[in-house]
């Protein structure tokens, strides 16, 4: 029973996934999770009493992953500065990943506090992973440079989902130039 409920609850959540980064917020109903699962729509309510619940749920399954995909090109990288352009290009390559849109497809003010807080403090562990290497480069302030380089990475994603004019690659070359010259300064 544990194994089905799990299988069900892992369905519900790729049915999401889908949904998101095909549609957006709108496309991201109870009675779409069901048509997509073949539950009886009251049976998504029994694995969650929101919208905001599945959003936080894909959070807390699928940010870990882009965290370890993060992670791990940075380790690969040689070198400081290597080690932030592996940290910026990574981020900006995973925005094209269907988990990754499923999770920002959503507004954040959709959420509870503890769903935004969980969320935030996922986040605040790449800003740890990138203030380690701004203090390698001996950047005085690492822990603000690293907050303020995550910005410049936040705004590039949401110029790339937009579907901005510039093209997804020219927009990741100009920050990671612009993150480069930046941690420099």
């Amino acid at each position: 029973m544990a194994e089905h409920r799990s299988m069900q609850r892992a369905a519900l959540l790729d049915a999401a996934r889908s949904l998101l980064s095909e549609g957006g917020t709108e496309a991201l109903t109870f009675p779409a999770l069901a048509e997509r699962t073949g539950l009886a729509r009251s049976s998504v309510y029994e694995y969650f009493r929101s919208r905001a619940a599945v959003v936080e749920e894909l959070c807390a399954v699928d940010f870990p992953v882009w965290a370890a995909e993060v992670e791990a090109a940075m380790a690969a990288a040689d070198g400081a500065e290597a080690k932030i352009e592996a940290y910026v290009r990574t981020q900006l390559a995973l925005v094209g990943d269907r988990r990754h849109r499923a999770v920002v497809a959503i507004s954040a003010s959709e959420l509870d506090a503890g769903a935004r807080e969980k969320i935030r403090a996922a986040h605040g562990g790449l800003v740890t992973m990138i203030a380690e290497a701004l203090r390698e480069m001996g950047h005085a302030e690492p822990r603000l440079a690293a907050m303020l380089l995550q910005g410049v990475v936040d705004a590039a994603v949401r110029r790339i989902e937009l579907g901005a004019a510039e093209e997804p690659e020219a927009i990741t070359e100009a920050a990671v130039a612009m993150a480069l010259r930046g941690v420099r300064g």
